[in-house]
C-alpha cells in the first residue's frame, strides 16, 4: 500500500513508519523537518508545515493517510479537505482522553465524548486536550464520512517516549532502594507499548477498518501492585516498595499522573479501566510487561534525567517518604 504519514519521526510516528516499512508498504512523510529529519533515509519526505504547505502534496494519491500530530479541529480539517480526493482513508491518532477522567470502568467506544463551551478554542492544555481531540474526530467524519479510523490510545509507552511518563518507573526501579508507590495497590493501570500500537494501526489500515477504536492495554486487568512487582522482577531489581496513602500524597502536593505516573485518584479510577475489546477483536495484540519494561529501561539508560518531565526527583521522593514515616510514627503505626 501507499501510505502518507503526517509526522513520522517522533515516538508514535517513527514506530508507525518502522512497522509499515517492515510490512512492505511505500511511505511518504510530510513534516517540518525539525525532529530527526534524517531518520529514514530511504523514505520519501515532503517538507512543509501542515497549516501552510499542504499544496506540496497536490496531484498525488495514497491509499491512506495517518495523522500522528493533529490536535486542533481547524488544522485537522484543513488536512482532511486537502487530502479528500487523494486518499481512501484517513487514520487519526486520537486519545481515550476524549471521554474525560470521570468515566465508569469498562467505558467503550459508545461512551459520550467531551465537548467545549467554546469550540473555537485552540489552546491545547490539560483541560482542552481531550475535548479538542473529540472535535477533531467530529470534523474528520463531517468531511470524510465513513472513511475515518479514529484510534484512541491510552498512555503510550516504550522506547523513544519523550514525555518521561511510564519511563519513570523502570528507571526508578532499576536504581533500587526504597521506592514510593502511590495510593491503593489494587488500583488498575493501563498503557500500551508504542510498538504494539504501531503494528496494529498498520494492520488496521491494511484491513480497511473505520470508526472509533480504543487502543490501550494490557489485555487482562493489571493493578499498580502487579505492575510494580512485574517490573521489579523483569529488571531483577532489589527495590523495596513503600505504599503511601492517596490523601497524604495529595496533601503533600504530589500530582497524580505527573509526579507519580500511572497513578490516578480513586475518583478517576475508571479512566484506568477503559475497554479495548473492540480493537482486540480486530487483532490488537500485546507483548509482555517484562519486555516493555526491560526495553524501556535499556533505552532510558542512555537518556539525561536532569529536568525530566514526569516523576519525582530523588530528593522529593525522599522528602515525601520521610514525611510519611513521621506521620505513621505519630499515629503509632
Amino acid at each position: 500500500m501507499k501510505i502518507l504519514v503526517l509526522g513520522g519521526t517522533k515516538f508514535v510516528g517513527r514506530h508507525l513508519v518502522e512497522a509499515a516499512i517492515a510490512r512492505g508498504h511505500t511511505l511518504t512523510l510530510f513534516h517540518r523537518g525539525q525532529t530527526n529529519p534524517g531518520l529514514f533515509p530511504g523514505v520519501e519526505v515532503v517538507t512543509g508545515d501542515r497549516e501552510h504547505d499542504l499544496d506540496r502534496l497536490a496531484g498525488r494519491r495514497w491509499d491512506a493517510v495517518i495523522d500522528t500530530c493533529g490536535y486542533v479541529p481547524r488544522v485537522v480539517g484543513m488536512a482532511a479537505r486537502a487530502l479528500a480526493e487523494a486518499v481512501d482513508r484517513y487514520v487519526f491518532i486520537s486519545s481515550i482522553s476524549v471521554y474525560g477522567t470521570e468515566v465508569a470502568p469498562g467505558a467503550d467506544e459508545a461512551t459520550p465524548l467531551l465537548s467545549l463551551d467554546d469550540p473555537s478554542v485552540e489552546v491545547v492544555d490539560g483541560r482542552t486536550y481531550g475535548p479538542l481531540k473529540a472535535l477533531c474526530e467530529a470534523e474528520l467524519e463531517a468531511i470524510l464520512p465513513g472513511r475515518v479510523l479514529n484510534v484512541r490510545p491510552g498512555l503510550i509507552v516504550g522506547p523513544e517516549d519523550p514525555t518521561d511518563r511510564f519511563t519513570y518507573w523502570p528507571h526508578r526501579l532499576a536504581q533500587g532502594g526504597e521506592v514510593l508507590a502511590p495510593g491503593d495497590s489494587r488500583q488498575p493501570v493501563q498503557f500500551i507499548d508504542v510498538r504494539d500500537l504501531a503494528e496494529w494501526i498498520v494492520r488496521a489500515v491494511e484491513d480497511g477498518l473505520v470508526g472509533p477504536f480504543n487502543a490501550t492495554g494490557p489485555h487482562d486487568p493489571l493493578t499498580m501492585e502487579d505492575f510494580l512487582t512485574g517490573s521489579r522482577e523483569a529488571l531483577a531489581s532489589d527495590a523495596r516498595v513503600t505504599w503511601v496513602d492517596e490523601a497524604f500524597l495529595l496533601a503533600q502536593g504530589v500530582r497524580p499522573f505527573t509526579d507519580l505516573p500511572l497513578w490516578m485518584p480513586r475518583a478517576s479510577a475508571g479512566f484506568s479501566a477503559i475497554s479495548s475489546r473492540k480493537a482486540q477483536r480486530a487483532g490488537l495484540r500485546y507483548r509482555s510487561l517484562a519486555q516493555t519494561v526491560r526495553d524501556t529501561e535499556a533505552w532510558a539508560r542512555g537518556q539525561a534525567w536532569e529536568g525530566r518531565k514526569a516523576g519525582l526527583s530523588p530528593d522529593r521522593e525522599r522528602e515525601v517518604l520521610a514525611a510519611w514515616d513521621e506521620a505513621k510514627t505519630k499515629q503509632g503505626v
